[in-house]
């Protein structure tokens, strides 16, 4: 292996989103975590120095007025979720055991306001809106600022200075001079875009495939949004993609896609712990260059394994996503043999 690259996180004020059960005795309630060895004991959250200092802001402010406003908004009330931004956006998410009516809206909307939030109340099959469901971030990348819409409840990077340097690592090991002229570029599982509006500067065109319908509505809104007119997303699985491209088999959502007249010589994959398949394994082993980011050293090494065989790892990063946990993020750059 090449000598790692190694990102190190800020100390603290880094994760963007948390969660929190609230938990009540009596007529107190707080945040609470829980000790995996001792599950039904809750653990008092006060304050969340790895959270962002939005978050840690929130939090109280947050929690003051449920109290304020009484049975209204704190009755049955047993979760709140934060998610912040770089940028100073924030959206808060509250679950409860009770349907939200009326009265719940009336008394959260000042409180929307006051703190200058969006808000989404949840319930068993409910989702009321307050304001909007996303945010949005705003990231320095290279030299170039990039937006990027985040829905509630669908993935984001949660350490966002630290997703900038997995960006700007991924330009870097893609960058032209590196790679043939004019060559296009296949992501598979690319979420909101995160990575394909990143890189897209780097190639003719990007493809990049989502099965989440929200994720691919907010990755062509962010494609729009920064201007990456030579950016697709396409809604299918990874599986029935790679069965198009190889096998020529047609599908509707690809109808006006030419795929012949793509020059996938990059591929980049950015899959859930469980890694790849083995079919997408081999299908990656196809391409010239492959840019694998992981969020799991197991199943990294187990699919790096297959790939030394038809690839030399060119570059390999570590960036510590998760300070003070045994969970490490990946980077692998693989050049064909």
């Amino acid at each position: 292996l090449p000598d790692p690259e190694v990102f190190a996180s800020a100390p603290e004020n880094f994760r963007m989103r948390a969660e929190f059960r609230v938990w009540h005795e009596g007529e107190d309630c707080f945040y609470a975590m829980f000790d995996p060895e001792i599950p039904k004991k809750p653990v008092r959250v006060d304050a969340f120095p790895m959270g962002s200092k939005r978050i840690n802001s929130l939090m109280s402010e947050v929690l003051s007025e449920v109290m304020k406003a009484g049975p209204v908004l704190k009755h049955k009330l047993f979760q709140i979720n934060f998610l912040t931004t770089l940028s100073g956006d924030a959206l808060v998410t509250m679950l409860y055991h009770k349907k939200l009516n009326d009265d719940w809206k009336e008394a959260m909307a000042p409180v929307c306001e006051k703190l200058d939030i969006a808000v989404v109340g949840r319930a068993n099959k409910m989702k009321v809106v307050l304001g909007r469901d996303y945010v949005t971030e705003k990231l320095q990348v290279q030299g170039r600022e990039l937006s990027y819409k985040q829905v509630e409840g669908t993935f984001c990077q949660p350490n966002a200075g630290m997703c900038v340097n997995m960006l700007e690592w991924a330009l870097n090991v893609t960058k032209p001079n590196t790679l043939p002229p004019d060559t296009d570029l296949l992501e598979l599982y690319c979420g909101n875009g995160n990575f394909t509006i990143a890189l897209s500067p780097n190639f003719n065109r990007c493809l990049a495939t989502e099965i989440s319908k929200v994720s691919v509505a907010a990755a062509r809104e962010n494609a729009v949004v920064n201007s990456t007119d030579n950016v697709t997303i396409v809604r299918m699985s990874s599986e029935d993609f790679t069965e198009s491209l190889l096998n020529g088999v047609e599908r509707v959502r690809l109808k006006d896609i030419d795929l012949p007249s793509h020059d996938f010589r990059t591929i980049l994959v950015d899959p859930p712990r469980a890694g790849l398949d083995q079919a997408s394994r081999e299908f990656a082993q196809s391409f010239e260059r492959i840019v694998y980011i992981s969020c799991c050293p197991e199943t990294l090494c187990r699919d790096l394994h297959s790939m030394a065989e038809t690839h030399i790892i060119e570059r390999f990063a570590v960036f510590d996503q998760f300070p003070y946990t045994d969970h490490i993020e990946g980077g692998v750059y693989l050049i064909k043999r």
